[in-house]
């Protein structure tokens, strides 16, 4: 099952070493974009891989966990989560995250493309699907019981597979699935849709945002993510002024900037290896790149996140 699994995507044109971008292959057999089974399922499996030696990635698909029993403790973006007994773990597509070695955590482990939503539904779970929506969600109490019911239908009708017509089968898994993510939506730091706002050029914005999550590690220009989304430099700019107030060229350069700031911070990286990582033919350009958009040269900060903490 799951990670061992995934069709491995070249994520570098230049062949320089980088966190490896995985696309959704589920097991033969298992239909559609979605795939259900257990943590403690997914530990057996995989023996003492991936976490001996602990390797990063990134998936083009949502890992979804429910922490019925134990604790879990995974890497998000550099940053080692801890997730309790009756909370949620969301890696999103776009997320570099690492395994931890097994513990005690257990319940149902989801993973799902992002097309297997219906559009309506993935509009009103837009702030919930976001790249920088919570890595741990802790429902409201009203809802924890319920979602774990759900997810636990959702395991079982996902192991159900030919007792049904398939386009049967995967509506029953697709509704249980919408119907749990809206009631996780409820969590307390998850802001409700707003949902006139994905319209329009409100959608051209939001599918830039997570081809951006994506790519931005090898795609640097406009014209780059005016092609993956099939329309034009302009369209794609009006958007992101209209979303944002912001150019397309400065909002890539942002994300860029951040993972930089996280991985000469928390994950301790060298200025070389985030050059590279982040597509930078020179580290010196790297070096100005960063030193123009924070006062600080990449060695600088690097030493300030270890002398402070932050």
């Amino acid at each position: 099952m799951m990670v061992d699994k995934r069709h491995r995507m070249p994520s570098d044109r230049a062949g320089r070493a980088t966190v490896p971008l995985y696309g959704f292959q589920p097991p033969v057999g298992t239909p559609y974009g979605l795939e259900v089974s257990t943590v403690e399922d997914f530990f057996a499996e995989h023996d003492n891989w991936p976490w001996n030696p602990p390797r990063p990635g990134r998936a083009t698909f949502h890992y979804l966990i429910a922490v019925t029993e134990g604790e879990l403790r995974h890497d998000v973006d550099h940053v080692t989560r801890s997730t309790a007994a009756g909370q949620w773990l969301w890696v999103r597509p776009g997320h570099t995250q690492c395994w931890h070695p097994p513990g005690t955590a257990r319940g149902p482990f989801i993973l799902f493309e992002p097309d297997v939503l219906t559009p309506g539904t993935a509009r009103l779970l837009a702030p919930l699907t976001a790249h920088d929506a919570p890595a741990v969600l802790s429902p409201h109490p009203d809802d924890a019981a319920w979602l774990q019911q759900t997810a636990r239908q959702l395991l079982d009708e996902h192991r159900a597979l030919g007792r049904r017509p398939l386009d049967i089968h995967h509506a029953l898994r697709r509704s249980l699935l919408e119907s749990l993510l809206l009631r996780l939506a409820n969590s307390p730091g998850i802001t409700p849709a707003d949902t006139t706002a994905r319209t329009g050029r409100g959608v051209t914005y939001g599918r830039f945002v997570d081809a951006l999550e994506l790519n931005f590690r090898e795609l640097h220009q406009a014209a780059d993510y005016a092609e993956l989304l099939g329309c034009s430099v302009r369209t794609l700019s009006r958007a992101a002024r209209d979303a944002t107030g912001k150019g397309v060229r400065e909002l890539i350069d942002e994300r860029r900037l951040l993972e930089a700031r996280r991985l000469l911070g928390g994950a301790r990286w060298d200025a070389r290896a985030v050059a590279a990582h982040l597509g930078f033919t020179d580290p010196a350009n790297f070096g100005r790149f960063f030193r123009d958009r924070t006062g600080l040269t990449p060695a600088a900060f690097a030493a300030r996140e270890t002398t402070t903490g932050v």
